[in-house]
């Protein structure tokens, strides 16, 4: 009994502000003490935003502002239990520290609840009154959280427990009726459902993406490793038969050299014996030389005329040993023969890979579309102009009878050939020109044409450039996709297949390319908007150039438009 009334007499003699025994106590009108320095703290630090005055402990409120005395009979009831040796109550170790939400009413304590009521957090003594009194008890009370007074209403220092779809912000029931007056307003916790369901739905879109990008990184791991092994395979398979071929090489070089060591003992042994016989023949004539030399000086008449008719006659000589002429440059044939095969072989080679190289290349370049998020078609002229490319066209692909102009985005059909020099990839026959430049992946540009008709197309570099229309125009081959244009109709041509196509006749024509999904769609362009006058899915094989057909009417022209697009894109 002892024990409880030390404690009784301390919680009279302390305040519930510093926890410490009080000083200069005083007694708020709703009967609460607390030290007059503590009291006049938490006022002066709660005056902002505040037209009133509350107790900490019952929260009732005051208006005006309390004039307050020291309640000297509460100043001796300290003072006598000081004297009698009471001490005082335990302290509070849950001291706040870095990162904590400090009680509000002792400024030192952790706090343990927030209430978005008062606004206020508290301490696990300084909360008791919500656990007791019946009006606290309805107030919200949340984990402690750093500034509480933002949660607050700055105009009405009301608890901001509305949601405004209209202003897109959080706002008070006094709100409600003032200055967000008839606006789409709900309670901030069923805005608080609604994200979250719309959150709940985006975040099983994310993992939904997430399992495909992992199921595409495993095809592209997957694709690595093909990779790889057909790159390891190539690799052996080239060394096998590349050994093989310096295998073969040897066996021929050691072939050639048994071939010409054979043709060079031949050559020589012939030789050999026509030389042998040449000195035989050289010995003989000597022989009879001598004994001529000899008859000669015989001083006796007889004996001369005796001895020289004894001389056996001279057999006739022998034609001398003729050779092919072309022998002694027998060898360097073969050498050059081999030059010729080696530098054939080296050519070719070369050529081969090169060509290899270059369809890889364009394989990639087929391939480089990013392809990691699919991108939604575009709907308007402001979302196609994003992908808007600079076109110009190639004067060397152009009929002798169209004069290109204006930076080479115009054609012009004339009544004369142009003195145009001569290229390989001019067109011959049809009178039609291509872009410069190839185009893969997303690219949309726009033209005006004048004239009885024109054709607006796309089409493969390797096109052919003679030949009449079945085999070179535009949207006739397999090559080329084009649509028809003329004052009445539109007509959409591919392989020499026609559709006709419905639409409002436009002088402007829009055309959009997505080159790795293999779309293609042309356009009605007007001030206003864009009208879809056709679209074709197929697959695109080759990077594409823009191409343009026309009849051979003079003043017929296309222009490839640029400044009324830069214009649109300034005002996006």
């Amino acid at each position: 009994m002892a024990g409880k009334g030390a404690q009784l007499d301390w919680d009279i003699a302390s305040c519930s502000i510093c926890l410490d025994a009080l000083k200069n106590p005083v007694t708020v009108p709703c009967g609460h003490n607390y030290c007059m320095d503590c009291i006049n703290t938490y006022w002066k630090a709660a005056e902002r935003g505040q037209q009133s005055y509350v107790c900490p402990q019952c929260r009732k409120s005051f208006t005006p502002r309390p004039v307050l005395t020291k309640n000297t009979m509460l100043a001796a009831i300290v003072e006598e239990l000081k004297k009698t040796g009471l001490h005082e109550a335990p302290a509070d170790h849950g001291h706040a520290g870095s990162g904590d939400v400090a009680c509000d009413v002792c400024t030192t304590v952790k706090a343990v609840k927030s209430c978005l009521v008062c606004l206020v957090s508290f301490c696990e003594n300084h909360l008791q009154p919500h656990h007791q009194m019946p009006p606290l008890m309805t107030h919200k009370l949340v984990e402690p959280c750093q500034n509480l007074q933002e949660k607050a209403c700055g105009s009405h220092a009301e608890v901001k427990t509305m949601f405004c779809r209209t202003d897109q912000q959080c706002i008070c029931r006094l709100c409600l009726a003032e200055s967000h007056k008839g606006h789409d307003t709900v309670s901030a916790a069923a805005e608080r459902r609604e994200k979250q369901r719309n959150l709940a739905v985006r975040q099983l879109k994310i993992q939904q993406m997430i399992r495909e990008r992992k199921e595409d990184v495993t095809v592209l791991q997957q694709r690595v490793e093909v990779i790889n092994h057909s790159a390891n395979k190539a690799v052996k398979d080239s060394h096998q038969i590349i050994t093989q071929l310096i295998d073969f090489l040897v066996n021929q070089r050691c072939e050639v050299e048994k071939r010409v060591r054979s043709h060079q003992e031949a050559e020589v042994s012939q030789v050999k014996e026509a030389e042998k016989k040449l000195e035989c023949d050289i010995v003989e004539l000597r022989s009879r030389e001598d004994e001529l030399r000899r008859i000669l000086h015989i001083g006796d008449d007889n004996q001369f005329l005796q001895r020289s008719a004894l001389l056996l006659p001279l057999s006739p000589a022998g034609d001398p040993p003729r050779f092919n002429e072309s022998s002694t440059g027998y060898f360097e044939d073969v050498t050059a023969f081999l030059s010729k095969i080696t530098n054939t072989s080296q050519k070719r080679f070369r050529k081969n890979m090169a060509k290899i190289s270059q369809r890889r290349a364009e394989k990639n370049s087929l391939q480089s579309e990013p392809q990691s998020e699919p991108q939604s078609e575009p709907q308007s002229r402001r979302d196609f102009l994003v992908y808007l490319c600079k076109l110009t066209l190639d004067a060397d692909t152009a009929h002798t009878q169209l004069h290109i102009s204006a930076g080479n985005r115009t054609a012009t059909v004339t009544n004369q050939n142009l003195n145009y020099p001569s290229h390989p990839g001019r067109f011959t026959q049809c009178c039609q020109v291509l872009s410069k430049g190839s185009m893969t992946g997303r690219c949309y540009w726009e033209v005006k044409w004048d004239g009885p008709a024109v054709y607006i197309a796309v089409a493969y570099a390797d096109v052919k450039r003679d030949g009449q229309w079945t085999q070179s125009g535009f949207g006739s081959t397999d090559k080329s996709w084009a649509l028809y244009c003329d004052n009445a109709k539109y007509i959409f041509c591919h392989n020499s297949c026609t559709t006709p196509v419905s639409g409002p006749p436009s002088s402007a024509l829009g055309v959009y390319l997505d080159h790795s999904t293999g779309l293609l769609s042309f356009y009605s362009v007007t001030s206003e908007a864009l009208t879809l006058l056709h679209k074709v899915h197929t697959t695109f094989t080759q990077p594409l150039h823009a191409g343009f057909s026309f009849y051979n009417y003079p003043g017929n022209k296309v222009e490839i438009l640029k400044k009324s697009m830069r214009r649109e894109r300034r005002r996006i």
